[in-house]
């Protein structure tokens, strides 16, 4: 299992081949390869799940809720 943290791409800067996006992680703007993503590329607005700096896939705005709900639970140790 790997903990995936869910982030929303804000830009694809010039000058990585498309392989780094600028995304918002909780309010931080962190570059993320999302060189894994190109069977379906990662645009501007689109959610990504987020393991070691690498965007593993694309999901919507629930998913990404639903992603923090998970890490929410997993921070205060709760089981239910």
């Amino acid at each position: 299992m790997c903990l995936g943290i869910p982030g929303q791409v804000l830009a694809i800067p010039d000058g990585y081949h498309d392989q780094i996006a600028l995304v918002d992680v909780s309010g931080e703007q962190r570059k993320v390869n999302i060189g894994l993503l190109d069977d379906d590329p990662a645009r501007p607005g689109d959610w990504v799940i987020i393991h070691m700096g690498f965007a593993v896939e694309k999901t919507d705005a629930a998913g990404a809720e639903a992603a923090l709900q998970g890490l929410r639970l997993l921070q205060r140790g709760d089981q239910s």
